[in-house]
């Protein structure tokens, strides 16, 4: 059984160490060690996770076949006459992408807009991170 220190979970998850005391308080992850050494159960900690996610409200109707969908804050625009680059912190991630500046203009993105970012690729790197 593999575990993980508190602080690597909550890295993991973007949250604070303390919430994932909490979890471990409220029995909604399982923990083993005692306090100081305190670390918890990294599958029970994958499926925690699993039921703790959900597809953010992109706020418009109707189905779309993308689901990994990040709503976040545009914290930068750079534009020039046809193409614009957008970044959107959304959590502890950072996302850019590069869209016509008429499409920019017309959404009305500016830094402080909330926008979703839409990520669909047929090809995803997987790496397995060193511990």
């Amino acid at each position: 059984m593999t575990h993980l220190r508190i602080a690597e979970a909550a890295e993991l998850l973007g949250v604070s160490t303390d919430t994932v005391r909490r979890w471990v308080d409220a029995g909604k992850v399982k923990a083993a060690g005692g306090p100081g050494a305190l670390s918890v159960d990294a599958v029970d900690l994958a499926r925690f996770a699993a039921d703790q996610a959900h597809t953010p409200d992109p706020g418009r109707a109707g189905e779309a076949s993308v689901r990994n969908r990040l709503k976040g804050i545009v914290t930068r625009v750079v534009s020039d006459q046809v193409m614009s680059q957008v970044e959107i912190q959304a959590g502890p991630f950072r996302v850019v992408s590069l869209l016509s500046t008429e499409a920019v203009r017309e959404m009305g993105l500016e830094v402080g807009s909330v926008a979703i970012a839409s990520i669909k690729a047929t090809n995803v790197a997987v790496e397995r991170a060193s511990r």
